[in-house]
């Protein structure tokens, strides 16, 4: 679905206004794979503005100095639920040491958690970690003679997203392997924040290649630099 017609214009924030409308302690959906397809600039605003205490739900957390690893070198994040974070030492190390909760979750039940947060499910059945530490202390279900785990959905206050581009109504068109979590996160935050490399007129974008619709957006941050 495409946002046309009377679907009312965006009007772009300031990257450092949007920072400033995210309270401390907020749950943040941020999209991306080892940091591509994450809103940079975003991330830089709130490394800039120095508040944090957030549980960031996401892949990853990237590398020390790339996206969400800058988060966690400026010690803005009290809790991360990803998939991995083999790549960030500063991330295992303040795991060890308490100054960071993590929770590591398979990666497709994560996405799956994420989406179904957002298209109002109560949750995933899956058979990924069944058996396994992973099971501790969730609901389990029986179907047909296999046991699923019941994983619950997931939501986020603001959902930070990164596109390739975006029309003046919010349409947000991704490239690539930039698509990961993105799209999916779109529908399961409370507010969207797009942050696109470029603004272009409404109707440049194929209606094909649109894969978030403006409605779901909130605030469209200025062009990029």
């Amino acid at each position: 679905m495409t946002c046309t017609g009377d679907a009312p214009m965006k009007t772009a924030t300031k990257v450092a206004e949007a920072a400033e409308m995210i309270p401390e302690g907020a749950v943040l959906l941020i999209g991306g794979f080892m940091a591509v397809g994450t809103p940079e600039r975003m991330i830089d605003a709130l490394v800039a503005r120095g508040v944090g205490g957030f549980t960031i739900v996401a892949n990853d957390t990237a590398m020390p100095g790339h996206g969400i690893g800058k988060l966690v070198s400026a010690g803005l994040v009290a809790k991360a639920v990803v998939s991995h974070i083999g790549l960030n030492p500063e991330t295992q190390q303040k795991m060890i040491s308490g100054e960071m909760e993590v929770d590591l979750v398979p990666q497709g039940t994560l996405v799956e958690r994420i989406r179904a947060g957002g298209v109002g499910l109560g949750g995933v059945l899956t058979a990924t970690g069944v058996g396994t530490p992973v099971e501790e202390g969730k609901q389990t279900v029986e179907i047909d003679g296999k046991t699923y785990l019941l994983e619950k959905p997931i939501r986020g206050d603001y959902a930070l997203i990164a596109a390739r581009q975006a029309d003046y109504k919010g349409n947000l068109e991704y490239a690539l392997t930039a698509h990961n979590f993105n799209p999916i996160m779109a529908l399961a935050g409370a507010t969207v924040i797009a942050e696109p490399h470029v603004i272009v007129p409404v109707g440049a974008i194929p209606p094909d290649a649109v894969k978030t619709p403006g409605v779901l957006v909130d605030h469209l941050l200025e062009r990029g630099q």
